[in-house]
């Protein structure tokens, strides 16, 4: 029987290898769809139309079981992967999320998935799906009975946390709950509205997303205007300076990245062991930025990858941190 266990920072580090995949295609007309690097399950799948709701969930990381939690849905997940998402919830929720039972410190390999008998795999991302070494494919799910439930972009500019509210949506129909989904969603509309609120009539300000610093001869690896990054930074009153390109995780010459002159770096922990402080660090004394006005006015925000860059309950609080930092003093 799987046991709650302490949480490591494995699924981060695959994590921001696979941000650096194409982005999420159109939807699939089911499992069999176009696989991508690794076997991943490159489209993105339409939800799953179920004869009953679901009643025993894995969830491939933390992220997407605090999601069922606020939809009062924990007594269905009988697994997850990833539990390192638990980490930046307060105390209190921290608490009883680790009460869930954890098949995969990792990402979730295909066995443990499999083996604890779901009929729901739930995940945020595509990419949880095949292409981290191990994890099963929706086509190898579907093989043994399981339906898939996956959190994707439409595609275009993330506008503030819309595929956020659109994935809390639809999870909760899949479970037959869809009232539940209209009120977390309204709450977390409400919750985004409170966080943005030092950004309103304040000019943007030009940030940079960046979770390592450039190494000599080397661009700024960043995320672009599809991803959920972009939407945090706008909602809280910024302008990414990569929110022309598009894809979700772009890398732009380091000349580039001091035209644009951020003059906020959003450091991004969790893709890696290093701490905010070291990232930070590194990226003020990373020659090729000396020139930015985020590094000659100290301007540093740091932030968790769980909560700023995928769909999580806690990515308003996000927004409050970033718009807070922005427009009401500087989170070094």
């Amino acid at each position: 029987m799987p046991r709650p266990r302490p949480p490591r920072r494995v699924h981060a580090a695959a994590l921001a290898a696979a941000l650096l995949l194409p982005a999420c295609g159109a939807p699939a007309a089911g499992p069999d769809a176009a696989s991508g690097p690794g076997g991943a399950d490159a489209a993105c799948p339409p939800p799953p139309d179920l004869a009953r709701p679901p009643e025993r969930v894995v969830t491939m990381d933390g992220g997407a079981a605090a999601i069922l939690r606020e939809l009062g849905l924990a007594d269905r997940v009988v697994g997850t992967a990833a539990p390192d998402f638990f980490a930046a919830f307060p105390a209190e929720d921290r608490a009883d999320l680790e009460r869930i039972p954890v098949i995969d410190d990792g990402t979730g390999n295909r066995e443990a998935v499999i083996a604890a008998e779901p009929d729901l795999v739930m995940g945020i991302s595509t990419y949880e799906f095949g292409a981290f070494d191990g994890t099963p494919t929706r086509a190898e799910l579907a093989d043994a009975g399981i339906a898939a439930l996956v959190a994707c972009d439409d595609g275009g500019p993330e506008n503030g946390i819309d595929d956020t509210l659109a994935f809390v949506r639809q999870t909760a129909d899949v479970f037959g709950v869809p009232e539940r989904g209209a009120d977390l969603a309204d709450r977390l509309e409400k919750e985004l509205a409170e966080a943005a609120a030092p950004a309103e009539g304040a000019d943007p300000v030009r940030v940079l997303a960046a979770s390592v610093a450039p190494a000599a001869g080397q661009g700024v690896s960043t995320l672009g205007a599809p991803s959920t990054t972009h939407g945090i930074i706008t909602a809280a009153g910024g302008e990414n300076i990569a929110g022309d390109i598009d894809q979700r995780m772009a890398e732009i010459s380091t000349e580039e990245v001091v035209r644009r002159d951020p003059q906020v770096i959003l450091v991004l922990t969790g893709f890696s062991p290093a701490t905010g402080a070291e990232i930070t660090d590194a990226l003020r004394a990373a020659p090729s930025l000396a020139a930015t006005s985020a590094v000659r006015d100290d301007r540093f925000v740091v932030l968790p990858q769980s909560i700023a860059t995928s769909p999580s309950v806690l990515n308003p609080q996000a927004v409050a941190r970033l718009a807070a930092a922005l427009h009401g003093g500087a989170d070094r």
